[in-house]
């Protein structure tokens, strides 16, 4: 079994560009709409099925498994949400590597970085580039940016 430990944070400039490396363009669809996260995703050629339990805290069960990229694209069919599209770029400070996910389509603006640990617990240094954590803020999980995109957030606050 996997675990996923990790802390999510909005991004208050633009320093990180200079650190990053060229970005992956990533598409992502949702195969359910509550409880567990069933995700397909493909990232340049390759093709992933990730199954993931609830949060608690910040840590949570996860499972990925490479699947045929055709596969994935018949998958997509059954996609319950919008195709969530970005770019990201890892971005290696003080021993560990930031994930930058820069949104594309419904919810371009959004920038987001997320930092893995081994523990909850766990000390991470943080870049000058980060800014609010927002890891206990469901409104920036991919799932939700699925169903609630963050160009519409403004008509869905309500909702959060």
């Amino acid at each position: 079994m996997g675990v996923e430990i990790e802390r999510k944070f909005l991004l208050k400039n633009d320093n990180w560009r200079k650190l990053a490396p060229k970005g992956v363009r990533m598409a992502q669809w949702y195969l359910n709409e509550a409880g567990n996260t069933v995700r397909v995703r493909i990232a340049d050629q390759k093709a992933f099925l990730t199954i993931k339990s609830k949060t608690v805290g910040i840590s949570r069960m996860e499972f990925e498994y490479e699947i045929p990229l055709d596969d994935a694209e018949q998958l997509k069919k059954l996609s319950q949400t919008p195709i969530v599209d970005k770019y990201r770029y890892k971005i290696p400070f003080c021993g560990h590597i930031w994930e930058v996910d820069e949104f594309l389509g419904l919810n371009e603006g959004l920038v987001t970085a997320e930092v893995e640990m081994k523990d909850e617990n766990e000390l991470v240094e943080i870049p000058d580039w980060i800014g609010d954590d927002i890891s206990d803020q469901k409104r920036y999980r991919n799932s939700n940016l699925a169903k609630h995109p963050f160009t519409m957030w403004k008509l869905d606050e309500d909702l959060f």
